[in-house]
């Protein structure tokens, strides 16, 4: 058996790629449009990991409510820095629901609310602002 990959709804794809790609580094590694269907699909993957993707399903003409995407759980990077990664999101507009307080495990959500955790590789001792910081909303 081999793992290939994981379906997420979204309803702002622009903006879902800018969270993923800019913001966490994933690659877009190959893209379906079906007009009859009127939907895309958009694979990405971590340039370490490009056998484990995630395909984001954007249906052209929905308003469906998504809901807040607690019932999905949460989508795993393991990341060189993660205080780099958590002020690289930040500077582009994303607030960091859980701070790496610890220096080793952080959460964000994605637009579509989907839950992201962020683990350092290996552990990085607590550094401010982030070890004083408190959670913000729901991760």
């Amino acid at each position: 058996m081999k793992y290939l990959h994981t379906m997420i709804r979204v309803s702002d794809l622009a903006a879902t790629l800018r969270f993923f790609c800019d913001g966490l580094g994933l690659k877009e590694t190959r893209r379906m449009e079906n007009k009859q269907g009127k939907y895309t699909l958009v694979f990405l993957a971590a340039p370490d990991s490009p056998e484990a993707e995630i395909e984001l399903t954007f249906n052209w003409d929905s308003d469906e409510d998504y809901g807040s995407a607690r019932n999905f759980g949460h989508l795993a990077f393991r990341v060189d820095d993660i205080y780099a990664t958590c002020e690289h999101l930040q500077s582009l507009g994303y607030t960091i629901s859980r701070p790496p307080r610890d220096g080793h495990m952080a959460f964000v959500r994605s637009p579509d609310l989907i839950s992201i955790e962020l683990l350092q590789d290996g552990r990085l001792p607590p550094r401010e602002p982030w070890a004083s910081m408190p959670n913000t909303g729901a991760w």
